[in-house]
C-alpha cells in the first residue's frame, strides 16, 4: 500500500516551480477564451493560500504577466479558480454588495477517491495506488460520456486533484451560464449513488410504475452498460470485494429475494475460500435455479444496482452546485504529496497512474539538467521537463476554445 505523503515542497521549491515551470499563459488562454483580456480573466476571482495559511480571497489580474508577477510575489501553498463576477473581484470593497455577483463559472465536478474507502480493499484513507484508480478510471468514462452525449458538452477538461481525486471543468459557454439552481438540477440529476455508511442500498433511481420499480432510464441504462466491464474486472477480479465476511454480507443485503441471499450465506459460510468472482456466479446460479426466465425482471434489475453501486461515479455534489465554489487550478502542487495537478486525457485514463505524476521537486531536477547555469528564465521551460505532456492537453483544449470564440464571432459578423 503507498503513501500519499511523498514530498511536502519548500517554500523555496515553490517559488523557483512558480517563476520557472508554471504555465501561467496557458491558464490564461483557457480562462479568457481569447489571447487578449477579457472580462472572463479581468474579472475573475483568484483566491490564495499562503505558507501560514493565510488565505487571500478576490484576487483578480489583467494580464497573464500580472498574475506571474502576484503569485510569485505571493508564493503562496496553493491557488484556487472562483467565478467571474460583475465587476473585478480586487475592486469588491469600492462596489456596493449588490452590485457583486456572480455571473458566469465552469461547470465543475469533484470525485474523491475517500468516498470509495467503504469499497476498495488495495488502499484507504489518503492512500492511492494504480489499482484502486480504477474507480476513478470507470467514474471518468461514464461521466464524460454522459456530459458530452445527455448535455451536449464538448469542451472538458480533466485535471488529476494531486492526490487522491479527479476534477472536472467544462468550459463551453452555456455551461458557464448556468445558474446556481440549473446547476443543482444538473448534477441531481446525474447523482445515482447516495446515502451514507448506515444505509446499506444506496442506488434509488428506478420509476416506480404500478408500485414495482421499472426499468432504468435510458441515461443511467447506458451507463450501466459501460460499467459491466469494469465491475467483473474492478469489483470482482481486482479489488475481490466479495471475498471477506464483511464485504459478502454487504452484497447480501442488496439481494431482494431473501431466501436466496439465505441460501448464498449459508454456502458462503461453509465455503469461506470463494473468490468474488465465484459468489457472483453463485449468485446468477441461484436466480437461474429459483425463476423461470420470464420472471427474472426483478433479480436483473438487483444486478444492475448492484453494478450502479460499486463503479458509478461518486460525484460530490456540493462542488457542483454554486458558481462561487473554488476550485484548486491546474498545475498546483498539492501541498501534502508535492504532486503537480496535471490534466489527463480521458481517452488514456486507463493508463494514467497517479503513482508517477511528477513532483514540483523531480520537475526542478530535470529543468536543471536541461538548462546551462547561465540560462535564463522562460514562459515555456517546462517544455524541458516531463511536464509538457500534460501542458499540451491544457493547450489543445484552450486553442479549441479560442477557435469556438472566433467561429461564433465569424457567425454574428454581418459586415461584408
Amino acid at each position: 500500500m503507498p503513501s500519499a505523503e511523498i514530498e511536502s515542497p519548500a517554500p523555496e521549491l515553490m517559488l523557483a516551480f512558480y517563476r520557472r515551470l508554471y504555465p501561467f499563459k496557458s491558464v490564461f488562454k483557457w480562462l479568457n477564451h481569447e489571447h487578449t483580456p477579457s472580462r472572463l480573466f479581468t474579472h475573475r476571482e483568484i483566491s490564495f493560500t499562503l505558507q501560514n495559511d493565510v488565505y487571500l480571497r478576490y484576487n483578480s489580474f489583467t494580464t497573464a504577466d500580472e498574475f506571474k508577477k502576484q503569485t510569485c510575489t505571493l508564493n503562496p501553498t496553493r491557488f484556487e479558480i472562483g467565478p467571474v463576477y460583475t465587476a473585478r473581484p480586487r475592486d469588491k470593497k469600492t462596489v456596493r454588495p449588490g452590485a457583486f455577483t456572480p455571473v458566469q463559472r465552469e461547470l465543475v465536478f469533484d470525485i474523491d477517491m475517500t468516498d470509495y474507502d467503504g469499497i476498495r480493499t488495495c488502499c484507504s484513507g489518503t492512500d492511492i495506488c494504480k489499482r484502486c484508480w480504477g474507480f476513478i478510471g470507470a467514474a471518468v468514462r461514464v461521466l464524460d460520456t454522459a456530459v458530452r452525449q445527455q448535455f451536449g458538452y464538448k469542451h472538458l477538461l480533466w485535471v488529476y486533484s494531486g492526490r487522491r481525486g479527479i476534477h472536472l471543468w467544462v468550459s463551453d459557454r452555456e455551461a458557464m451560464a448556468l445558474t446556481d439552481d440549473q446547476r443543482r438540477s444538473l448534477v441531481n440529476f446525474l447523482t445515482v449513488v447516495q446515502g451514507g455508511k448506515e444505509m446499506h442500498k444506496k442506488v434509488n433511481v428506478r420509476p416506480i410504475i404500478k408500485g414495482r420499480p421499472a426499468d432504468l432510464p435510458p441515461s443511467i441504462q447506458q451507463a450501466v452498460d459501460q460499467l459491466v466491464g469494469p465491475f467483473g474486472d474492478l469489483i470482482l477480479l481486482d479489488q475481490d470485494c466479495f471475498r471477506r465476511e464483511e464485504g459478502w454480507k454487504e452484497l447480501l443485503q442488496l439481494i431482494p429475494d431473501s431466501q436466496i441471499a439465505e441460501n448464498l450465506e449459508k454456502s458462503w459460510r461453509q465455503l469461506d475460500n470463494r473468490s468474488s468472482d465465484d459468489k457472483w456466479s453463485d449468485f446468477k446460479d441461484q436466480i437461474r435455479a429459483s425463476y423461470k426466465t420470464q420472471a427474472r425482471t426483478p433479480m436483473k434489475h438487483a444486478m444492475e444496482d448492484i453494478i450502479l453501486q460499486y463503479t458509478y461515479p461518486r460525484i460530490d455534489a456540493e462542488v457542483s452546485k454554486h458558481r462561487n465554489h473554488l476550485l484548486k487550478a491546474p498545475f498546483c502542487v498539492h501541498p501534502k504529496t508535492g504532486r503537480i495537478c496535471v490534466p489527463v486525457d480521458p481517452e488514456k485514463i486507463d493508463e494514467f497512474d497517479p503513482e508517477l505524476v511528477p513532483t514540483v521537486g523531480q520537475l526542478l531536477r530535470e529543468l536543471d539538467a536541461a538548462t546551462s547555469e547561465s540560462a535564463g528564465e522562460e514562459h515555456s521551460d517546462w517544455e524541458k521537463t516531463s511536464l509538457k505532456p500534460y501542458v499540451d492537453i491544457l493547450e489543445k483544449h484552450a486553442l479549441d476554445l479560442l477557435a469556438e470564440v472566433r467561429k461564433d464571432r465569424l457567425a454574428n459578423d454581418m459586415t461584408w
